[in-house]
C-alpha cells in the first residue's frame, strides 16, 4: 500500500561513525532502535539498513534538529562512537510501506546533502536557502562542543532532552549519579547553549512552513 502525499517532513539519514570497532554492534544498536522506536513505527518511518545506517522520517519538521542533537546524544553514550547525519525538510510525493521506498523532495535533500557531508556530522538541508545559511552556521558551531561530548555527559544531554521539565536531582536518580555530576556534566557539554540554539531553529522552521 502507498499513497500520495505532499505534505512537508523532515528526513533524518544517518549512519554510525566507528561501529566496525565495536565487537558487538548490539552496545549501540539496541539504544538506537529503542531510541527509533519512540519516534515512530519500523519500517514506516524508519529504518536501520546496511548494518550501521540508518532513515527516520518526522511529520513536524521544526523538532528536526532537536531529534538529531537527541540521536546524537544517544549514539556517543557509548563510548567510542558517533553519528553521521544529513537532515532533510520538504514534500514527501510518496509514502510506501517502507521509509526506502518513500520519495519526495525532503528524501532528496537528506541523501544529497549525506553523500556530501565528508568531515561534518551534521548539517540541514530546506527548501529555503537563508534558513540553511542560519541553521548550518549554529550547527557548525555547536558541534565543536557536540563532537567532543565524553560518554558520560552524552548520557547526560540524553537524559536531559529525554525528560525536559525534569529536575537535575530526578535526571540524578534515573542515571545513578549525584546533582552536582548532573550539573557539571550539562555545563560541560553546553546544554544550555545547545538548547537555545534549538528552539531558534524550531521558531525559524515553523515561521517557514
Amino acid at each position: 500500500m502507498s499513497t500520495n502525499n505532499h505534505s512537508t517532513v523532515a528526513v533524518i539519514t544517518g549512519d554510525i561513525i566507528n561501529s566496525r570497532a565495536k565487537k558487538d554492534s548490539r552496545d549501540w544498536l539496541e539504544p538506537l532502535k529503542k531510541a527509533l522506536a519512540t519516534l515512530g513505527e519500523s519500517p514506516r518511518q524508519w529504518h536501520v539498513y546496511r548494518g550501521d545506517s540508518f532513515q527516520l522520517r518526522l511529520d513536524k519538521p521544526e523538532f528536526a534538529l532537536d531529534i538529531a542533537v537527541w540521536l546524537k546524544a544517544v549514539v556517543r553514550s557509548t563510548k567510542g562512537l558517533d553519528v553521521r547525519m544529513a537532515v532533510g525538510i520538504g514534500d514527501m510525493s510518496y509514502k510506501a510501506d517502507s521509509i526506502l521506498e518513500s520519495n519526495g523532495s525532503a528524501f532528496v535533500h537528506s541523501g544529497d546533502l549525506f553523500d556530501d557531508l565528508k568531515k561534518r556530522t551534521l548539517a540541514i538541508k530546506t527548501p529555503w536557502d537563508e534558513v540553511d545559511e542560519l541553521l548550518n552556521l549554529n550547527l557548525k558551531l555547536a558541534l565543536l562542543t557536540m563532537d567532543g561530548w565524553a560518554a558520560s555527559s552524552a548520557e547526560v544531554v540524553r537524559a536531559s532532552m529525554q525528560m525536559p521539565n525534569a529536575t537535575q536531582t530526578e535526571i540524578a536518580e534515573m542515571l545513578g549519579i549525584t546533582q552536582s555530576r548532573v550539573s557539571e556534566r550539562q555545563n560541560r557539554s553546553g546544554f544550555d547553549a545547545i538548547m537555545e540554539m534549538l528552539a531558534y531553529s524550531q521558531k525559524l522552521i515553523k515561521r517557514h512552513l
